[in-house]
């Protein structure tokens, strides 16, 4: 009886909604639905039917209203908000931002479409296409009919390149090695077109300058033999000598301090300076010359090349010092076959203050603000350096959780030095469009926890940034200095060190230094391809030269101090791989693994507590409390009583998979499952079943849920509810707990329900 009044009040809502999409036309107007591609004949495979339906039907215009299991809830949406009064409030929100307004049959025009499909279909090579249009009204809606049919498919028999010595024949010629038009290939128009386009990339980098496709043409003989064709490509006759001449560089002109508003440079000849193959005309002397010699790749009497020309164009941008870049070639005044190349730059104001309030989240799922004052000087030593002075507080709470209550304050300060170059007694280059970095950072952060303890930190780092290319970026600090000391613990945390000997590793000093380097790859910024990836490894080496130096043994009591603080030496390796499955235009499927590895050796029995793994939280394993799983079968649970201690390990493995979709407006939606654990090298007596051992697949915690994500643009907010699947802490043969699942039952749905409140993804 259930069954059959919801399939009753599912079929009246289909319905209500079918009719309100229509019941607010006007008399005589017709609600278009959308068009059917017929691709009919013989003379094409099945396989060339399907392809060539398919590109078709993407480019009928008008589109349809959007719709879902045959409803339009755009539609339904833009009709239910009615006419607003005034061009603001929830209403006008509704039917403008929302809605969407019907798609009219009267839009469509038959006759242009059935010649776009013609057209189409002929420049695909399919020749003596014949197309037909009709439409069929049903009540107050309306459909186009299209009906190709297509004759054989135009296939290449051969590619014909000039033959003659002239410079730009044999410019052309040369290039056929990488041509897009290939024999028995089928005939293109779009791939004639990109030919002529690949052309005239390749011609620019051997200094064709005034060269572009538009003076290429691709004769087509169709009469060679049965639906085949040759393409004969030439340089047109009417190009210009100009465009006909590969050209040099001559003189090199720099203005740094251009204003974009003037219409005619004034130079004053007392401020003209020569550095090698530069002239630099800066009056106020605001920067150093040779900065301009690392940006610029091109040097007096190179070939004209593109590349080098948006190489250029590139580091003068990401040196972060002008807000605008202007680049202008000009043939040259003294001499033939030369271009004299003019850089105009307008300069960023040199100094700023900034103030940013900042929402957070972080992996021991505490969330919280922060506020930063940042004061900058993007050119502090006359070499585009940029120095940046800050200083910020905040405070983090725990949304939900067991340490609820235990407030995180934070206030601090930070000065980072960044040059546009590699600062190093070696000289170093960098090929990439992206300019090299020298980073040196100190920093002071105190951090109260309520009711626990305080911590200060101490921080310092030398390092290098460069990218190799868009998709490539490495990091490489030659030194990472790190001082912690702790202040200010309650008798409350002092007893809960007596429960969990533990928990004292927390609040020990600290001295941690040594070489750190990551390398990051990544293609997500390709929106087109079906599937990306991210790639992160970064490692660790801190101690390792003052170990061996010192010959410090900590296992022999030989442990050498630091200012009365043992120094910490270890290895930690960290590998981070994320895949990303397109599935439409608003959907796809992101999977990440993350594996690491830390070893404490010499100077250290065991990893520093702020470098050990962590594992549970809003970007982990969301079914589980922030760093409350592990290591291995361990429960921390069971010895902590006012407050849920941050577990750590030695090693990690976490595998998380996450199906994301639009839907509706700034909503979206996801279904995921996180797997992972962490687990200690050594036994700890303190922790039984936290050693890693061949049965470590048996130990993953796994958990599963879903969510929502509100798409601010400027923000994405994240809310997830998940619900563990698999208990590492449980006896061995009853960690499923699938069977248990109760969503109905509060007492379930109290201590397995866990609640995520983040901003970002979580990969």
């Amino acid at each position: 009886m259930n069954k059959r009044y919801l399939l009753y009040f599912l079929f009246s809502a289909l319905f209500a909604s079918s009719c309100s999409s229509t019941k607010f036309l006007a008399e005589g107007e017709l609600l278009y639905t959308g068009a059917t591609v017929k691709v009919e004949g013989n003379e094409i495979t099945k396989k060339e039917k399907k392809a060539l339906k398919t590109a078709l039907k993407d480019i009928l215009r008008p589109k349809p209203n959007s719709s879902f299991l045959g409803l339009r809830p755009k539609l339904y949406l833009y009709n239910l908000a009615g006419t607003p009064k005034k061009e603001k409030g929830w209403r006008y929100w509704l039917k403008n931002k929302v809605g969407e307004p019907p798609v009219l049959y009267s839009q469509v025009d038959l006759e242009y479409s059935k010649s776009v499909l013609q057209n189409f279909s002929e420049n695909a090579g399919y020749f003596n296409t014949r197309t037909t249009a009709d439409s069929t009204r049903h009540g107050k809606k309306a459909t186009a009919e299209y009906s190709i049919k297509p004759g054989k498919q135009y296939k290449i028999r051969e590619v014909k390149f000039p033959t003659d010595s002239s410079i730009i024949s044999s410019a052309v010629r040369n290039t056929r090695r990488r041509s897009l038009l290939k024999k028995d290939d089928g005939y293109s128009l779009d791939v004639i077109k990109a030919e002529r386009i690949r052309i005239d990339t390749r011609l620019k980098e051997k200094g064709f300058f005034y060269f572009n496709p538009d003076y290429l043409k691709v004769q087509v003989d169709s009469t060679v033999a049965d639906h085949q064709v040759d393409l004969i490509v030439k340089v047109k006759e009417e190009t210009p000598k100009l465009a006909e001449t590969p050209f040099r560089i001559n003189k090199i002109i720099v203005y740094p301090n251009y204003s974009i508003g003037s219409d005619s440079v004034k130079t004053n000849y007392s401020s003209i300076k020569k550095y090698n193959d530069f002239t630099i005309i800066d009056p106020e002397n605001l920067f150093k010359p040779r900065i301009f010699d690392r940006a610029l790749y091109f040097k007096k009497e190179d070939l004209y090349n593109r590349t080098n020309h948006n190489l250029s164009l590139n580091r003068l941008v990401n040196l972060g010092t002008f807000k605008f870049v202007k680049n202008q070639f000009k043939p040259s005044d003294t001499i033939g076959n030369y271009l004299d190349a003019y850089y105009y730059l307008t300069p960023l104001p040199k100094k700023s203050l900034r103030l940013e309030v900042k929402a957070k989240t972080n992996s021991a799922n505490y969330t919280g603000t922060e506020l930063n004052l940042n004061w900058s000087n993007r050119n502090a030593f006359r070499g585009a350096e940029l120095l940046t002075i800050s200083a910020f507080g905040g405070l983090e709470v725990q949304v939900s959780g067991q340490n609820n209550g235990f407030n995180v304050y934070r206030v601090g300060t930070e000065a980072n030095l960044v040059w546009p170059r590699f600062v190093s007694p070696f000289k170093l280059r960098s090929s990439s469009g992206f300019v090299p970095k020298t980073k040196a950072t100190i920093g002071y952060e105190f951090q109260n926890r309520t009711k626990l303890y305080s911590l200060q930190t101490f921080k310092g780092s030398f390092g290098y940034l460069w990218k190799a290319s868009e998709k490539k970026e490495h990091l490489l600090n030659v030194t990472e200095i790190t001082y912690a000391s702790p202040q200010n613990v309650t008798p409350l945390y002092q007893e809960q060190i007596a429960a969990n000997p533990s928990l004292g590793k927390v609040i020990e000093k600290q001295l941690i230094f040594g070489p750190t380097y990551s390398y990051t790859y990544t293609n997500t910024l390709q929106k087109r391809k079906k599937n990306t990836y991210y790639y992160k490894g970064s490692i660790d080496l801190a101690g390792n030269i003052a170990g061996l130096a010192t010959g410090a043994n900590v296992r022999k009591g030989d442990t050498i101090k630091l200012f009365d603080v043992p120094f910490s030496q270890f290895i930690k390796i960290e590998h981070d791989f994320r895949h990303y499955l397109k599935l439409g235009a608003d959907s796809q499927l992101a999977s990440r693994i993350i594996v690491g590895a830390g070893f404490a050796y010499g100077n250290s029995n065991e990893l520093p507590f702020i470098k050990q793994f962590f594992i549970g939280g809003t970007n982990s394993l969301r079914a589980f409390r922030a760093r409350s799983i592990g290591p291995g079968t361990y429960d921390g649970s069971a010895t902590a009583s006012s407050f849920l201690a941050d577990q750590s390990g030695d090693l990690k493995l976490e595998f998380n998979t996450e199906y994301r979709a639009k839907i509706y407006g700034l909503v979206k939606g996801a279904l995921f499952l996180d797997a992972g654990n962490i687990w200690l090298l050594k036994d700890n007596p303190e922790k039984p079943g936290a050693q890693f051992s061949k049965k470590f697949i048996n130990e993953l915690a796994v958990g599963s849920g879903a969510g929502l994500r509100f798409d601010f643009s400027f923000l994405i907010l994240r809310t997830d509810f998940a619900f563990p699947i698999r208990k590492p802490y449980l006896p061995d043969g009853q960690r499923w707990v699938l069977d248990q699942i109760n969503f109905g039952n509060r007492t379930w749905r109290k201590e397995n329900l866990v609640f995520n409140l983040a901003i970002g993804y979580p990969f």
